[in-house]
């Protein structure tokens, strides 16, 4: 029987909706064998989604969605397989987190300024389990407190990069992403290339030890997946994909609040096992010296 494979699931830990235990229910009842929890800046809902997956037939690879950003352009790095989650990476984590908060009070105030100040941040913080909040969860509040008439709306007039009130990431850079993924023993794999649209960055990226390639994902068309997968090929990339299921979410699929998550969901988009073998063949590879 052929396996199959979601790497880019995010759980109520960043943000998405649903519960680690209510990701493995609904991987199972979909027919995968192994997903992957990538939350955003956060590995908090990994262990519990594991905890939950011995009951069943299924894998859960610790993974994560860290944030970065080259020339002034938000670049999303994923990685895989962590095997030494110590304090070097906990520590950047709660650092990126902290910066997350001061970054959503920021905006709050801004937004103050705009005429618009009923937000309070706990209720902004309220809406995910960790503290990876996010601007997806202010665009929520100003949602649902009618500032906006959808999640796009947010975006477009107060949370995107080019609005008055929106405010900058962490400043972290992808190559420095990928270093923290790699020392922590995992594989570190560009996130929906076609959203970054910054193609021309790659091979500085590969240079940096990127190890693998979002190739199949949710938007990327029969068109955009064969030119991924050559240029995957090109630089030796390995070929990972996701649905990026975000559960009940509505979230804008890029920073400036272009098309929305609608109809993504676990095991939308799906790929052949045999991609992650060659995922866990790489990690020998790059824990071997003198081997590849």
């Amino acid at each position: 029987m052929t396996k199959f494979a979601d790497l880019h699931i995010h759980t109520y830990y960043s943000d998405g909706t649903s519960s680690p235990q209510e990701v493995v229910d609904e991987a199972v009842k979909c027919g995968l064998s192994t997903i992957s929890i990538t939350d955003h800046d956060t590995i908090e809902a990994v262990e519990s989604a594991q905890a939950a997956a011995h009951a069943f037939d299924l894998e859960v690879i610790a993974g994560i969605e860290l944030s970065s950003e080259m020339e002034g352009k938000d670049i999303h790095v994923l990685g895989y397989f962590f095997n030494d989650v110590g304090s070097s990476l906990l520590e950047e984590l709660s650092k990126i987190q902290q910066v997350r908060i001061a970054r959503i009070k920021e905006m709050i105030v801004k937004l103050k300024g705009e005429g618009i100040g009923d937000i309070d941040f706990d209720e902004v913080l309220n809406l995910t389990k960790s503290k990876s909040v996010g601007r997806p969860h202010l665009a929520t509040v100003l949602l649902q407190k009618g500032h906006v008439s959808s999640m796009a709306e947010a975006f477009t007039r107060y949370l995107g990069e080019d609005c008055s009130t929106y405010v900058g990431k962490f400043k972290q850079t992808t190559p420095e992403a990928i270093k923290l993924i790699k020392n922590s023993g995992g594989l570190a794999v560009l996130a929906h290339p076609v959203v970054t649209n910054r193609d021309e960055l790659i091979p500085s990226f590969v240079a940096a030890g990127l190890d693998g390639i979002e190739v199949y994902y949710p938007r990327h068309s029969p068109t955009t997946v064969k030119y991924y997968e050559g240029l995957a090929q090109k630089h030796k990339l390995l070929m990972t994909g996701g649905s990026d299921a975000h559960g009940q979410a509505r979230l804008p699929i890029d920073p400036s609040g272009g098309q929305a998550k609608k109809d993504t969901f676990i095991g939308k988009t799906r790929i052949p096992h045999e991609l992650v073998e060659k995922m866990k063949d790489r990690l020998i590879e790059n824990r071997t010296p003198g081997v590849r």
